[in-house]
């Protein structure tokens, strides 16, 4: 009955599809037809297929230390680092995105300051091809307090961030995404 609404949909566009799984959904193989039109979302990198995600990151910085999650790809063999942040929702300015993404990530409220670039990372994460335009944001902490902690939790995903010195990702010692930012960053100094 899938099959019946994918033609549907194809032929006579979304309205019509959706005017099928209604009445799929009383026959009772509506199910079927939902899991076929439900719009896939791209939460995490693994996802991505072949789209460009647009994500916004917030630099904040600690002295000569920035607030970074550390990650793992068991394919590459390399434990690498990214600032919080996360995907652009089609409608949202990427201020927004990135206000919204520390809420969920650290239930904590930041000030978006300026932006410091735009990099666009094409890239290879566990062997699966990924796009990213990544906007990066300079950004405060509302609760002063914060920066008083060296880990703090990530609500949403197993991570931990905690703060690193801008020395282990320029000299090396540490690798620092997306692409290109460890070189916008030493172009400050």
């Amino acid at each position: 009955m899938g099959i019946v609404v994918v033609a549907v949909a194809g032929v006579f566009g979304a309205l019509w599809a959706w005017l099928a799984v209604g009445v799929l959904l009383v026959v009772g193989v509506g199910g079927l037809a939902w899991g076929v039109l439900r719009e896939r979302r791209t939460d995490s990198v693994a996802s991505m297929g072949s789209s460009i995600r647009p994500i916004a990151l917030g630099l904040i910085r600690r002295r000569d230390q920035i607030l970074v999650f550390e990650g793992r790809d068991d394919v590459k063999g390399e434990t690498y680092y990214r600032p919080l942040g996360g995907g652009v929702e089609f409608g949202e300015r990427s201020d927004d995105a990135l206000v919204r993404e520390f809420r969920e990530e650290l239930d904590a409220e930041i000030v978006v300051k300026e932006r410091l670039g735009v990099l666009e990372n094409v890239f290879a994460w566990r062997g699966n091809p990924g796009h990213e335009i990544a906007f990066i944001y300079e950004a405060e902490f509302v609760d002063p307090e914060l920066y008083a902690r060296d880990a703090m939790k990530i609500l949403d995903d197993p991570a931990t961030a905690g703060w690193v010195d801008l020395r282990d990702f320029r000299d090396g010692g540490k690798i620092l995404y997306p692409h290109g930012l460890t070189e916008l960053l030493s172009s400050e100094h």
